[in-house]
């Protein structure tokens, strides 16, 4: 290994799907000389969709990692999906860089996925480079996508690099600041100009810089202090460099890879990672330093079960040296493992090294006990550090799964739980009260692809089905209720007989169970066998088969035998004399309701609010957001939304998302009890 921390960069290339990232990452590599030869998407040759699945459909599922050594510069490379189902894996990767270069597709322009990755990249405190790619396609207006990129993000992104002759070249404008020599026409503006807005851009970010500039100009300042005011700029969000790229001719890759090496930040000069130590409230902010010398901090960001070599552990170095043999703790673990092998990435290929430095992304493999997003570390005075979570979007849409085929079930979970690690979006849920398992994803593709995997990996076929709702039962009013259980078997018979009253809790009051009985008319003994007969009608239901809820019982009389009055019988009797009340008590059936939280862009609030209003939604108002998005406040029937990511997308072309949260119960239309109740069929001993 010839470099060091100061010589690393890390960057993720993000950015719409169909822009170009997986090319441009391939164009990169071979570029900076770590392939021979440029992989084809369409073919299925490039290092960075190697999955075959990926190979198949074209597009990135996952993200994949690969590095360039130019000299002392080592760059590694994230390549990420670019389509929002996968949202996932492109985040996770903004845990383990400095840099986020965001590709622009020029033939359309800033999509919806532009705005929210420069959002969240901005968030995440990361230096945000511009990539305008296929500038070389056939009527690309290029200095409107330029005016366009600066009306959506701000005057601070400012060309570094400018088109040139049609698109088959690009034209440095920072480090030549007269153009290069010969026939090369730039399609628009001058090298002059653009010099010209960097300069004036990152000067006056720093007085010192700024001093110096308005006494001698440009001939005033030194390569390092223009370097470290640059750096500045990227780093506190005052420069958005762009640049551009046809990785499709070649054209401006070596232009990107030189400001890659020259001007973005290493791992020193990148805004600190948010690392805390303790949970909520109580939670620090640490800062992790970048030597190689301190205690290891690490933290996995990428998990892959791969069939053959295991489960790989992908993770960046932040603070310490890890080397083979080391020996490392998990989080707040106590019991360690050992590093046997060390990796460095290229796509599927694994590369052994023997040690990653600070600023490094490395590779253990075959550690069970290693999860997303976990510490590594090898001293227990980091025990309690954690890097500050990633902001996920929720995955909303559902579905419930069981084995398409008997004795499977084992398999399946364990199927699931392989897939849940590699996906921070992908949920697996087990509901008791349903007896369901069911998965969540960010959409039906997302959820559909991922099934495809568990069936070509783990060889698992499921049936799917739209998760139940788990409603809810109570009553309306008051009344009583009434059973005498008698049975005689020619021996020793069973005999109770109980009277009680029900009445009806606020709204989350749960259940109370009450004792009135005078006299002894029935024995102590037995108001426990009453209780547990209670408890199966709260269980199971009394009207639609779901958990009753918010009643009060209150046994007040009864009789017993002293021969057959046994626990059974009080099991029994408490149990239907609780069925004959909660029949004259106004049942009801509860539907959750839920706060729906729904982001569009402001051309589409109407369509997305007359929609709500066909689904029992109250809007509850609606707020304005940066980039022309609205945010629609409702709460609405969960019943209602639970296949709405498919409509919301078809709504919005793919822009809207939403997220929910459950508020409360509310009973149901009439219409839809009757539809619940003549649904049910009760177990045969609740006949």
């Amino acid at each position: 290994m010839s470099y060091t921390t100061d010589g690393i960069r890390n960057i993720a290339l993000a950015g719409q799907a169909g822009a170009g990232k997986t090319t441009l990452f391939e164009a990169l590599l071979h570029a900076g000389g770590a392939i021979q030869t440029a992989g084809s998407v369409e073919k299925g040759t490039t290092v960075s969709d190697h999955d075959p699945m990926e190979k198949e459909r074209k597009h990135s599922m996952g993200a994949s990692i690969a590095s360039i050594d130019v000299g002392d510069v080592h760059v590694n490379l994230v390549d990420t999906p670019g389509f929002p189902d996968f949202r996932g894996p492109t985040l996770s990767a903004l845990a383990a860089v400095e840099t986020c270069a965001i590709v622009v597709d020029a033939t359309t322009g800033v999509a919806h996925s532009t705005r929210r990755l420069m959002e969240r990249a901005k968030d995440r405190g990361l230096c945000r480079v511009l990539v305008v790619n296929k500038i070389d396609h056939e009527g690309v207006d290029l200095e409107s996508v330029v005016e366009m990129l600066r009306d959506e993000f701000g005057g601070e992104c400012l060309p570094i690099n400018l088109p040139a002759n049609k698109g088959s070249a690009v034209v440095d404008c920072f480090f030549q600041p007269q153009g290069e020599a010969g026939s090369t026409t730039v399609d628009f503006s001058s090298v002059a100009d653009a010099h010209q807005h960097i300069i004036d851009q990152v000067v006056e970010i720093n007085e010192t810089v700024m001093g110096h500039y308005l006494d001698d100009g440009e001939a005033g300042l030194s390569g390092q202090e223009l370097h470290d005011a640059f750096e500045q700029c990227l780093r506190e969000g005052h420069l958005v460099p762009i640049c551009f790229a046809s990785a499709r001719s070649g054209a401006g890759v070596k232009e990107l890879l030189q400001l890659a090496t020259k001007l973005l930040p290493n791992p020193k000069e990148g805004n600190p990672p948010p690392f805390e130590k303790g949970r909520g409230a109580d939670a620090q902010r640490i800062e992790a330093e970048p030597d190689p010398k301190k205690h290891v901090i690490a933290d996995v960001f990428k998990i892959v079960n791969d069939p053959f070599v295991g489960k790989l552990s992908v993770f960046r170095v932040y603070q310490g040296t890890v080397k083979k043999d080391t020996q490392l703790f998990i989080d707040d673990g106590k019991k360690p493992f050992k590093v046997g092998h060390l990796f460095r990435l290229r796509g599927k290929d694994h590369v052994e090294i023997e040690q990653a430095i600070p600023g490094d992304i490395a590779a253990v493999a075959k550690i069970e006990e290693i999860h997303f997003d976990a510490v590594l570390h090898d001293s227990h005075d980091e025990d309690q550090i954690h890097l500050k979570p990633l902001d996920f979007p929720q995955p909303m849409f559902g579905l419930a799964v069981q084995p398409a085929h008997k004795g499977q079930e084992q398999k399946l979970s364990s199927a699931l739980a392989r897939l849940g690690e590699e996906d921070p979006c992908f949920r697996i849920e087990h509901n008791k009260e349903l007896n369901e398992t069911i998965i969540r994803g960010l959409s039906d593709l997302h959820l559909k692809l991922m099934l495809d995997r568990m069936k070509e990996r783990y060889g698992v076929e499921v049936t799917t089905r739209p998760p139940r709702i788990a409603y809810r039962e109570t009553v309306g009013a008051k009344a009583e209720g009434h059973h005498r259980h008698k049975k005689q078997t020619g021996g020793a018979g069973q005999f109770g007989e109980v009277f009680l009253r029900i009445e009806p809790l606020p709204r989350g009051g749960g259940f109370e169970f009450a004792d009135e009985i005078k006299g002894g008319t029935i024995p102590g003994q037995f108001l426990p066998a009453i209780e547990k007969g209670v408890r199966q009608v709260l269980e199971h239901g009394a009207i639609a088969g779901y958990q009753l809820q918010d009643v009060k019982v209150v046994v007040y009389d009864g009789k017993y035998h002293a021969v057959d009055s046994k626990e059974v019988a009080f099991i029994a009797a408490g149990k239907k004399a609780f069925l004959d009340a909660i029949a004259k008590a106004r049942p009801q059936v509860l539907e959750p309701i839920v706060n729906l939280d729904v982001y569009v862009p402001n051309a589409h609030m109407g369509d997305v609010t007359g929609g709500l209003a066909g689904k029992r939604a109250r809007i509850n108002g609606t707020d304005s957001l940066r980039g022309g998005e609205i945010i629609i406040k409702a709460q609405v029937p969960l019943a209602e939304v639970t296949d709405y990511q498919t409509e919301l997308k078809a709504m919005t072309g793919g822009q809207g998302r939403y997220a929910i949260e459950f508020s409360h119960y509310e009973p149901v239309p009439p219409q839809v009890q009757k539809q619940l109740t003549e649904a049910y069929k009760p177990r045969p001993d609740e006949d």
